[in-house]
């Protein structure tokens, strides 16, 4: 027999074919599991009842008991009419208004009768209205049970086919009046009563028809925890797994390549953070387990340093290593910063892209399979089945995000032993957030930016301000700095995008006409943008005009000026990224914010915050709470969009904490997963499997 939670929602009372297909399509609902967890989205409260004299407009919900004392129509042109029903308890007069389905109000509510009446007070003609309430017979209704009432998303088509909000609460009443039987446990006993967290039954009864908010917080506290709680048990899990699993290469030595570039080649003093992320990864790499870190920074916070130093390390010990961007552009940069870095140093960096073809392909292929080269710089060219290491013991991944799992993962076929694996973001990530996205790795932040660096000014002008924000431009440039001018990338039109970077281009080279111009953008082929990119960075032009192809990857320490044009289209995260292009030099740098004025409450809220701080992880915060996990850069465009149905990252932050602390306990106690006393949730991991997605691979 199918458990019940299991069994087709066409078969529960009131659905039948064509409402499944509606619910199943809209919103992914097709048993009686997935009705019980569409969670409400707000209550109102039916426990209190109101006398009309106590009604004001700024009321959003009341609840009112009394009769009709009769109707009238009014009529509204052809074939229509408003019914006007006369309602009081007793102490005063108010309207029931009808603007549709007023026939059948007069039909089924009876003069005289008496009725419970819900909805929001307006005031019209005189008198407090309520249009288009919910009536119910008082002979039909028990007021003492009465709690707060459930609030369910729809959409217009649920609409039109009477799945409304109280439409989705008849059906969830049915379901949750059929459950019998109680609902199977998914937490061990132990940890709900530890936890003093109510039984799953309870809670899931309950967050539909709570009596009080006491009893519904209590509800909502269950449900976000267990729905945070398995997945940094999967991660836990996978990790502990992985390092009892494989052997790592011990990098216990700090020899000549480490200790030459520290002493003799370092151009400045490491910074606090960076030495407490090195000493991070000391301890790894010298643990006898394989590293699996997660390095953030700030741009310009000095991780590309960290990570040549790590790789250092590898060299001193006879490895080789490899760093991996997701364009050609970033590793080119990376080549060029390595490469200064060294100096004369001996040690031996190549790089590895689509473009390397032909014999020069080659001899690189024939050098890295024998030793012949330490540091391959290269974008996913590296991953392929021709690149073979001769001994390749650490391997750093930047900008992480923009590469697959599958992707990140082949990196480890390459040696026996799986690499030390570095993964960097410039794009910070949220504790909370981290602490569930990469629930595997271990976290390493750098939060301070090295000595000397100014923060960037950023300012906000409206777009019939451009001739003040110009003549800015040209103080700037009269100093010796350059600006980047930047246009919106719109996805649903890439072509009006380019028509309008062009436009602009032709429009810019007018307003500046004793300057030369350079543009890039995404339809360019990569020789062109690198010979655009060359002529900014020789200074052979002041202004590069580009789309956000410049997002990551460019170094330009003598820019001072970024401007994004039409900054309400950008995200939070992205409008940080392309600041972060500037500032890179000791000059004072300015980041100007161009919108139009008609902005949404939030996208205001996304200036203000850019204007206000130049701190990423409060940016990222910020981010968090205003689009969602699912949005955030990074968590995307690797297939990880959340599905949460309750809990919120942003604002559960102590629910994140404690769920993760469980889930370590628990494998601390149980590293084999095979203890009785746990197997409730070895069972439950395997269901979830099923209909979930993979979090145990994201590093």
């Amino acid at each position: 027999m199918t458990p019940i939670l299991q069994q087709d929602i066409m078969y529960l009372t009131g659905v039948g074919p064509n409402r499944k297909k509606i619910l199943s399509d809209e919103l992914g609902i097709s048993s009686f599991g997935d009705l019980l967890e569409y969670f409400p989205y707000k209550y109102v409260d039916r426990s209190k009842l109101y006398a009309i004299r106590e009604l004001t407009t700024d009321m959003p919900f009341v609840q009112l008991c009394g009769k009709i004392l009769g109707y009238e129509t009014f009529d509204m042109g052809p074939r229509k009419q408003r019914v006007v029903a006369h309602f009081t308890d007793g102490n005063g007069v108010m309207d029931l208004t009808w603007f549709n389905g007023g026939q059948w109000a007069m039909k089924n509510y009876k003069v005289g009768e008496e009725y419970l009446v819900f909805g929001k007070p307006t005031w019209f003609n005189g008198r407090f209205n309520i249009q288009h309430p919910e009536i119910e017979s008082l002979s039909k209704v028990e007021l003492s049970t009465m709690g707060l009432q459930p609030y369910y998303p729809t959409t217009e088509k649920m609409k039109r086919n009477g799945l409304t909000s109280r439409g989705v609460e008849k059906l969830t009443r049915n379901l949750v009046d059929r459950l019998a039987d109680e609902l199977p446990e998914t937490l061990p006993a132990e940890m709900v009563q530890r936890l003093h967290l109510m039984s799953r039954d309870k809670a899931l009864r309950t967050i539909h028809y709570p009596q009080n908010v006491r009893e519904l917080e209590h509800a909502r506290a269950r449900l976000k925890f267990e729905e945070l709680f398995y997945v940094p048990l999967k991660n836990v899990r996978y990790a502990s797994d992985h390092r009892r699993r494989y052997r790592a290469f011990v990098l216990s030595r700090i020899g000549s390549a480490f200790n030459d570039f520290y002493h003799h080649q370092l151009p400045f003093s490491l910074t606090e953070a960076q030495k407490r992320v090195l000493r991070e990864i000391r301890k790894d790499v010298g643990s006898g387990r394989q590293m699996n870190r997660l390095l953030q920074g700030d741009v310009g916070s000095g991780k590309t340093l960290v990570a040549l130093m790590a790789m250092l390390i590898a060299i001193d010990n006879g490895y080789q290593a490899c760093i991996m961007a997701p364009t050609e552009i970033l590793a080119e940069q990376h080549l060029a910063t390595i490469q200064e870095f060294l100096g004369a140093l001996p040690v031996r960096v190549a790089m590895l892209t689509g473009i390397v073809k032909g014999k020069k392909r080659a001899e690189l292929l024939q050098q890295l399979a024998t030793g012949g080269i330490d540091i391959l710089v290269g974008t996913h060219a590296v991953i392929e089945d021709t690149v073979h290491f001769a001994n390749l013991g650490m391997v750093v991944v930047d900008e992480q995000h923009r590469f697959g799992v599958a992707q990140r993962a082949r990196l480890w076929s390459k040696n026996t032993n799986p690499p030390h694996v570095l993964v960097m973001t410039a794009t910070p990530i949220p504790r909370t957030l981290a602490m569930t996205l990469y629930g595997d790795l271990d976290v390493s932040v750098i939060d301070e930016l090295p000595p000397g660096r100014k923060p960037v000014c950023t300012q906000h002008f409206f777009d019939n301000q451009l001739a003040s924000l110009y003549q800015g431009i040209r103080k700037q440039v009269a100093l010796g700095r350059q600006a980047y001018i930047v246009y919106p990338l719109i996805e649903e039109s890439e072509k009006m995008d380019l028509k309008n970077l062009e436009d602009g281009f032709e429009m810019l080279k007018q307003v500046f006409p004793d300057m030369k111009l350079s543009k890039i953008h995404g339809r360019m082929k990569a020789k062109e943008k690198e010979e655009e990119m060359q002529r900014f960075l020789n200074r052979e032009t002041q202004i590069l005009v580009a789309t956000t192809v410049i997002e990551v990857g460019v170094n330009v320490p003598n820019a001072s000026v970024m401007v994004i044009l039409d900054a309400q289209r950008f995200g939070l995260s992205q409008l940080h990224q392309l600041r972060g292009r500037v500032g890179r030099g000791a000059d004072q740098s300015y980041c100007i914010l161009v919108t139009n004025r008609k902005l949404t409450k939030e996208t205001r809220m996304r200036i203000d915050i850019m204007c206000d701080t130049n701190d990423g992880f409060r940016i990222a915060e910020a981010d968090l709470k205003l689009r969602g996990p699912g949005d955030l850069e990074g968590t995307q465009q690797s297939g990880l969009a959340f599905d949460l149905k309750i809990a919120d990252i942003a604002r559960d932050g102590q629910l994140v904490q404690l769920a993760r602390d469980e889930a370590q306990r628990v494998i601390t106690d149980d590293p084999e997963c095979k203890s009785a006393r746990y197997q409730l949730l070895w069972d439950r991991m395997r269901e979830l499997k099923k209909t979930k997605i993979d979090w145990s691979a994201i590093s």
